[in-house]
């Protein structure tokens, strides 16, 4: 089990929001925290710790009168820390190389991939001809519904038909080289993990995956590193003392 850190870039600032109040409509977000520090701060000192792997994500729409200043601060971000993070947040075969030129280790991709409900797998075939697999990373962030967790989309807003099992992840491990699955409806309450896919997601054993949501203590992480059997990497948002949370920074910086 790794830390992974992560920036949230939203309205043009670092945040950490309630991930399931997130919405395009007037751009709105229930706020845990707001950063007086801006994108390229957190990276120098992710970079300055050691850490790899972290992701930079962009939590407005591409039509959002704030688009430009968030991706500012995420090439701020990527500038400051060249081949340290993945960043994801509307990316797509004509914009990938922007970002991974900017200094992006990974892209991050959900939308374009899934979308109108299902897997588009020609739009996956054109993301792995634009930077190939080895710096594709799917998001496969996921809400509960009927008992089951269903890949949701646009800013964790619409829900896909697409289910995640591990079926799933074995289907599309070979086209990525990493999967990142934020538990949506956990996302920045850090009131802790979502147990039932932290399990399932433990039981797979293939490429890395990196857990993000409702980490609220050291205990959710020792929690996570059994059901995940050690397999799970950790992103750790809102409850980090970084943004305003109780969980010292220092004292996950060297998980393993």
């Amino acid at each position: 089990m790794r830390f992974r850190p992560c920036i949230d870039i939203h309205n043009g600032q670092v945040k950490q929001i309630v991930g399931g109040s997130l919405t395009d409509k007037n751009d709105f977000a229930r706020e845990n925290f707001v950063s007086e520090q801006d994108a390229a701060w957190y990276a120098k000192l992710y970079q300055e710790d050691g850490l790899k792997g972290g992701h930079v994500i962009l939590l407005n729409g591409a039509d959002s009168p704030y688009y430009e200043a968030t991706k500012a601060q995420a090439l701020k971000a990527l500038k400051a820390y060249p081949g340290g993070l993945q960043i994801g947040g509307g990316i797509h075969p004509d914009n990938a190389a922007e970002y991974l030129d900017a200094g992006a280790s990974q892209v991050i991709v959900t939308s374009y991939v899934f979308k109108n409900g299902r897997i588009q797998y020609e739009n996956l075939e054109k993301m792995l001809a634009a930077v190939g697999r080895d710096r594709l990373v799917l998001d496969l962030s996921c809400r509960k519904k009927g008992g089951a967790y269903y890949i949701v989309t646009d800013r964790w807003q619409k829900f896909t038909d697409v289910q995640v099992t591990p079926a799933l992840l074995d289907e599309l491990s070979g086209k990525c080289s990493e999967f990142l699955i934020h538990a949506v409806d956990m996302e920045g309450k850090a009131s802790g993990i979502e147990t039932e896919l932290a399990k399932m997601l433990g039981a797979w054993d293939g490429i890395p995956v990196t857990y993000a949501g409702g980490v609220g203590s050291l205990e959710d992480v020792e929690s996570l590193r059994t059901l995940g059997k050690g397999r799970l990497d950790v992103t750790i948002g809102s409850a980090l003392d970084l943004f305003g949370g109780c969980i010292p920074y220092r004292n996950v910086v060297y998980l393993r």
